[in-house]
């Protein structure tokens, strides 16, 4: 089944209204920063991770589908991406996120379902 790209997997168990801010984030090499700020909001969930001085404090936005793991004992965040495809991500920006419909698009072809990162071959 596949699932929408800004919603969370019913497998990754985040409970809605769960604060995850603060949260360390951890790709499938290794950790890449923390959770800045994170929306559950029904289709339209995310997470902003600051990747500190890992790649020169960019931020960059996660659609919850990559989301595999909320550890709330650790404290952690698990993601199904290594840490070199977040750091080629879309840099993060406030404005476009919350007002331009095609930074959103952009965001979901690159974080697509169906295939690896908007349908790059594996």
């Amino acid at each position: 089944m596949t699932e929408h790209v800004w919603s969370y997997k019913s497998t990754a168990g985040h409970l809605a209204g769960t604060d995850l801010t603060g949260y360390k984030v951890e790709a499938t090499d290794g950790g890449i920063g923390k959770v800045d700020k994170h929306s559950d909001e029904v289709g339209d969930a995310y997470l902003v991770v600051d990747t500190g001085v890992w790649i020169f404090g960019k931020e960059v936005l996660l659609p919850a589908s990559t989301v595999t793991l909320v550890d709330p004992a650790e404290r952690k965040v698990y993601v199904d991406r290594t840490k070199d495809e977040i750091k080629d991500a879309p840099e993060f920006h406030q404005n476009k996120h919350l007002g331009d419909a095609g930074y959103r698009e952009e965001l979901g072809t690159y974080y697509g379902t169906g295939a690896p990162f908007g349908g790059r071959p594996a």
